[in-house]
């Protein structure tokens, strides 16, 4: 159908940050009918979530991801399609990083395993926003003074170093100090309230004040926590592309997964402890070819070579990790 003859429909082709604004409105859509289904049927009731659904849910978002993919490769060629790909799995091993915060987080506040889930579909509904912002900002700056792909490069490859050396243990005291620094600075409530995050209650003088609880705690440490891993997960996304539709398709398609995958991830965090040093290889690898690319003067690193060293390294990752922790999961034998 030829839109030019619909001035009113016309306007949805016309192109919007990298993609026709129809494809634009097609993925908000799409994401909100997937909360929609999620908090208004799936999850109506606070409840905790097994393993097995937890994988279920996050197969699905997986394979919804890789259907935009060809969705990506059909509209715009095979490269931007190597691309989303390889933005995607940065974005998921990144993404994975972030379960240990978050299971830092829940244990620091105690937060009931039926109450997880509201937090971590809240705090996605901020990730969306929060991301088209900072997105849009890096797109902005990117095509104002290209140097600053340089700046993004340097910030992966220092993160990855230091992702090297740094331990577990940090993450943890942080987790427990900000949450003491919110309680002495809110009124919150001593215990859960359900899954409210304000109600109302009488202060020491007896007035009726709004006062936070547990559960309003977390989301805000979470929001933080996504505000610091941008810092990390935005840089990278655009050193694999500078196209906005790609960079945030991706991100939002490996964060709604996240989501999903939490419950599951949460239990066995411990089997992915080496995952952390193929994730930070990646970093360097995908920081260094920007600079590689401006010594040699390349217009790009071929994206299907970004996308086999980036899922070999991730993939080397997982084994080694499963293999060095077998001993730790298996039944202890006797007794």
């Amino acid at each position: 159908m030829d839109l030019s003859l619909f001035p009113n429909l016309a306007v949805l082709s016309t192109d919007f940050i990298g993609a026709p604004v129809w494809m634009w409105l097609a993925f908000l859509t799409l994401v909100s009918l997937l909360m929609a289904l999620d908090l208004g049927v799936l999850h109506r009731r606070s409840r905790e979530i097994g393993v097995g659904e937890s994988l279920a849910l996050s197969a699905f978002y997986i394979g919804l991801a890789l259907a935009f993919g060809l969705f990506v490769w059909r509209s715009f060629g095979a490269e931007a399609a190597a691309a989303y790909l390889t933005a995607f799995a940065v974005e998921k091993a990144l993404a994975m990083d972030n379960v240990f915060v978050i299971a830092m987080i829940f244990s620091a506040l105690a937060t009931p395993l039926a109450l997880q889930h509201r937090v971590l579909f809240w705090g996605v509904v901020g990730v969306i926003a929060l991301r088209a912002l900072l997105i849009g900002a890096g797109a902005a700056l990117i095509a104002q003074a290209s140097w600053v792909l340089l700046v993004f490069a340097a910030v992966l490859i220092l993160t990855g170093l230091k992702m090297l050396f740094a331990g577990e243990s940090s993450k943890e005291r942080k987790a427990h100090a900000a949450a003491a620094f919110l309680r002495r600075r809110m009124n919150v409530t001593p215990g859960y309230e359900g899954g409210r995050f304000l109600v109302k209650r009488a202060d020491a003088t007896g007035r009726l004040r709004w006062f936070a609880t547990p559960l309003l705690l977390a989301l805000v440490l979470i929001e933080t926590a996504d505000v610091v891993f941008a810092v990390d997960s935005v840089p990278a996304i655009f050193a694999i592309t500078t196209d906005p539709f790609i960079v945030y398709t991706s991100n939002i398609f490996a964060i709604l997964g996240l989501r999903a995958l939490y419950f599951a991830l949460a239990a066995m965090i411990a089997r992915f402890a080496y995952l952390k040093y193929a994730l930070a290889a990646v970093l360097i690898f995908i920081g260094g070819k920007i600079f590689v690319a401006d010594l040699f003067e390349l217009t790009k690193i071929p994206p299907l070579l970004s996308l086999g060293v980036t899922l070999s390294l991730l993939t080397l990752g997982v084994l080694v990790s499963l293999w060095r922790t077998r001993r730790d999961s298996a039944p202890e034998a006797g007794g």
